[in-house]
């Protein structure tokens, strides 16, 4: 299977270099083709422009930043579907919104291309070991065609049901995810106020009812100091945004939800779009006047290990 695959940053890259172990011919291309050089000295060529990704590949597969960008990878001038062929199949692993996704995958049709939806969640660092969780949205005969590519990038993987359930899944995911994490910064900081180690208030929330998988893995990053996550500012206020549009079609008011994003909104414009998400603490930080720092935590997360 012939594979061309736009968008390699940090996660998007992960994904390929998961593709190229397991013996997929690959194609690649990336706004910045620095993102690019670890996977062509792996084996991937370079394509000069998504167009060039599709012409000759089975199946295109998008990992990008918001649907704007989508959108223009896929339908924009030299776009994915001016080169793809008939009969190919367009896999998107971007968090995107549902409404958009299902326009492009219409325009897909028009031409004789399958479309997928493949949100992942779990982590850049779960990516890097190839076991990370995809949730995976489309035509049941299409999903089952594709499924081995789907497994060589994923621990688990998922059939959310018809298109634009898995977008919508992953937003709400997204959502709890992030709203995790400004209560990790606000139970630290608690702790840290009330005199307690912090090494000490670490591990008993993760052995308690409170814990959580971003307290375990964003946690250790906020008591080193790096923030590292591997996601940005930017990317958690466009998936919170998501999960308002979402909340506001179908009737949830998700007012915990607004006050969080009001908080990364406050982040962002103190610390920058680009600045690492859990700096969403740091702002809590900066407003106490302490640190949470905590001896023998590390500055990134190490690849999961599969299985």
């Amino acid at each position: 299977m012939e594979v061309g695959f736009v968008g390699v940053g940090r996660l998007g890259g992960h994904l390929a270099a998961s593709l190229l172990r397991a013996g997929f011919a690959l194609s690649v291309h990336d706004l910045d083709r620095e993102a690019a050089r670890r996977l062509e000295d792996a084996g991937a060529v370079w394509a000069d422009s998504p167009a060039s990704a599709a012409a000759g590949a089975d199946v295109v597969v998008t990992c990008l930043p918001s649907p704007s960008a989508v959108a223009e990878v896929i339908a924009g001038r030299g776009g994915v579907l001016s080169s793809l062929r008939d009969g190919g199949t367009w896999i998107d692993m971007s968090t995107n919104d549902r409404r958009a996704l299902l326009r492009l995958a219409e325009l897909a049709r028009d031409k004789g291309i399958a479309t997928l939806e493949a949100p992942v969640t779990g982590g850049v660092h779960r990516a890097a070991a190839g076991d990370i969780t995809v949730i995976v949205g489309g035509d049941e005969r299409v999903v089952k065609a594709h499924m081995p590519l789907l497994e060589a990038m994923g621990g688990q993987v998922y059939h959310g049901g018809e298109l634009g359930r898995a977008s919508d899944l992953q937003v709400v995911t997204n959502m709890l995810a992030l709203v995790h994490l400004v209560a990790c910064g606000d139970a630290l900081m608690l702790a840290r106020r009330a005199g307690i180690d912090l090494g000490l208030a670490f591990e008993v929330i993760r052995a308690s009812s409170g814990t959580s998988f971003v307290h375990e893995t964003e946690g250790q990053l906020i008591l080193n100091g790096s923030y590292d996550i591997g996601f940005t500012m930017d990317l958690a206020l466009k998936d919170l945004g998501l999960a308002l549009a979402l909340g506001e079609d179908t009737g949830v008011s998700l007012e915990l939800e607004r006050g969080v994003r009001d908080r990364f909104a406050e982040a962002a414009a103190r610390y920058g779009g680009q600045a690492w998400s859990p700096m969403v603490v740091k702002l809590l930080e900066d407003e106490v006047g302490e640190d949470l720092r905590a001896p023998g935590f590390p500055a990134t997360l190490e690849p999961a290990s599969s299985g």
